[in-house]
């Protein structure tokens, strides 16, 4: 089975946008962290976030399948492909229907919330609290990029309430704060 050091290489290969690569590594930390809730295979579920808008950049209008056809010829976990279809299932028909596919649909756009909240905070993740993260999702003018829409969808898909989900969120991510370049410190640095 290809592992995380094999999606590494195809995020290099495939997308160039930085901020995108980012995106995916705070899906990946989230999802690894649910992994480790759920009692799952942390290094499947996180291919699954790490993977999930691959083919974004270089073809928006056939996301995901143009990734998931390269996937699968490299031999990629049909539960991680399925995932990476359920996170857009209006376009891809496919329904989030395995706890891969709900946990993936409802951590993709809040992290993308709560990597936002971490930069314009002095202290970044540090000291970040579910309350500051509603306080943003509720300021439609905040990381307007993030379908609020969908992190509804996703508490709904998740069945856990938004405060729990949220600081779940964030625990994945401070997890991997350092490879994110989220902790205070190294906003402060930077």
């Amino acid at each position: 089975m290809p592992d995380r050091t094999d999606a590494q290489n195809l995020l290099e290969e495939w997308v160039d946008n930085e901020g995108l690569r980012t995106h995916m590594r705070c899906v990946e930390a989230a999802v690894r962290h649910y992994a480790g809730i759920r009692g799952a295979d942390r290094e499947v579920w996180g291919l699954a976030g790490l993977l999930h808008d691959l083919d974004w950049e270089k073809h928006p209008d056939r996301h995901p399948l143009v990734a998931v056809d390269a996937l699968r010829e490299r031999g990629f976990p049909e539960e991680v492909l399925h995932a990476i279809l359920a996170h857009r299932p209006e376009f891809t028909g496919v329904e989030p229907d395995t706890e891969l596919d709900r946990v993936l649909f409802a951590c993709d756009e809040l992290s993308g919330l709560i990597y936002a909240c971490c930069l314009v905070r002095p202290n970044g993740i540090d000291d970040l609290t579910p309350k500051s993260v509603v306080k943003k999702l509720k300021d439609k003018t905040f990381a307007a990029g993030v379908d609020r829409e969908s992190v509804a969808q996703g508490l709904e898909l998740i069945g856990l309430e938004r405060t729990e989900h949220i600081q779940n969120v964030i625990d994945g991510l401070r997890a991997a704060a350092v490879e994110l370049g989220i902790r205070g410190e190294d906003l402060r640095r930077g």
